[in-house]
C-alpha cells in the first residue's frame, strides 16, 4: 500500500468492467485501495463489483461490493448510505459512469438521448447530490467526474449525445466546485482521450463507426489518431484520478484535467 490516501473512505460508482480486463473504475477502485483508501465498489453489475471488490481484498486492501444504478436516486443514496455505515464517513466520491452513444442528432432515436443524458450526466449529479452532505459531515472531501476529450473536440465520430452530455459534465463540475470551495471539498473532472478499455470495445456502435465491426482494425485506427502514437489504458486514467483525488491537488478544483496522448492538441 502506498499511503497517499490512508484513513480516506472512497465511493468508486462504475467500479466494475463491462468485460474482460481493467476498465478506468476497476483500475481507479483498486489504485485508491493500493494507497491505502477503503473502497466501495459500486456498480450496477453486482458481479462486476464483487470482483473488484476481491481483487482489493486479495492485495490486503479494504473493500465492500454494491449494486447501484447510477441514475437512480434512491439507489445513489442507498449506496452513499451504505459506504458511511461501513466506513463511517465519506471523503473521496468518483463518478466513472458513462456510456457511448453514436449517431448524428437525426438518426439518434430520442430514446437513446434521454438514456445517454441520464446514464453520462444525472448519474454525475445524483453522485454529488447525495455524497457532498455526507462529506461535509467530516470536513470536506475530493470528487472526480470521468468526463472525455469528446467534450472539447470532434475525435472522428459522430458521437452528437456523447459530445453534449460530457460537455455538460465539465460545466457541472465547474459550477459544483464554485458551490462548495469554501466548505473544503474540491471537484474536478478528468477527460479521458482515445482508451482500449472493455467498455470501447464492447459499444457495437463505436466498432461500427470505425470498422464496420472490425474490432482489430478499431484499434488500429484509433491509434493511429493519437500523437503518441498508441491509445491510453485504464490506468493511465486511474493515476490522473489519484492525484486528483491525493493532498497533491489539494490547491486544484474546478479544472479538467485532459488525460489524451496529445490528441486535443490536432486540428485534424
Amino acid at each position: 500500500m502506498g499511503g497517499r490516501l490512508d484513513g480516506r473512505a472512497a465511493l468508486v460508482i462504475g467500479a466494475g468492467s463491462s468485460g474482460p480486463g481493467w476498465g478506468n473504475g476497476k483500475a481507479t477502485a483498486v489504485l485508491m485501495a493500493r494507497e491505502g483508501a477503503r473502497v466501495a465498489c459500486a456498480d450496477i453489475n453486482a458481479e462486476a463489483a464483487e470482483e473488484t471488490r476481491a481483487l482489493i481484498e486479495s492485495e490486503g486492501g479494504e473493500a465492500i461490493a454494491l449494486t447501484c444504478n447510477a441514475a437512480r436516486s434512491d439507489d445513489v443514496a442507498a449506496t452513499v448510505a451504505a459506504t458511511v455505515a461501513a466506513f463511517g464517513r465519506l471523503d473521496i466520491l468518483d463518478n466513472n459512469v458513462g456510456i457511448a452513444v453514436t449517431g448524428a442528432v437525426v438518426d439518434l432515436a430520442e430514446d437513446e438521448w434521454d438514456r445517454a443524458m441520464a446514464v453520462n450526466v444525472k448519474s454525475m449529479y445524483l453522485g454529488m447530490k447525495h455524497a457532498i452532505p455526507a462529506m461535509l459531515e467530516t470536513g470536506g472531501g475530493a470528487i472526480v467526474n470521468i468526463s472525455s476529450v469528446a467534450s472539447i473536440r470532434h475525435i472522428g465520430v459522430s458521437y452528437a449525445v456523447y459530445n453534449a452530455s460530457k460537455a455538460a459534465v465539465n460545466q457541472l463540475t465547474s459550477a459544483t466546485a464554485i458551490d462548495y470551495a469554501g466548505q473544503g471539498i474540491r471537484v474536478n473532472a478528468v477527460l479521458p482521450g482515445l482508451m482500449k478499455t472493455p467498455m470501447v470495445e464492447t459499444s457495437t456502435g463505436l466498432a461500427s463507426a470505425y470498422s464496420d465491426g472490425d474490432i482489430e482494425e478499431m484499434w488500429r485506427k484509433r491509434d493511429s489518431q493519437v500523437p503518441v502514437g498508441h491509445m491510453g489504458e485504464a490506468w493511465d486514467v486511474a493515476h490522473a484520478e489519484l492525484f486528483l483525488v491525493s493532498d497533491e491537488a489539494r490547491y486544484i478544483t474546478g479544472h479538467s484535467l485532459v488525460v489524451d496522448g496529445g490528441l486535443s492538441l490536432k486540428i485534424a
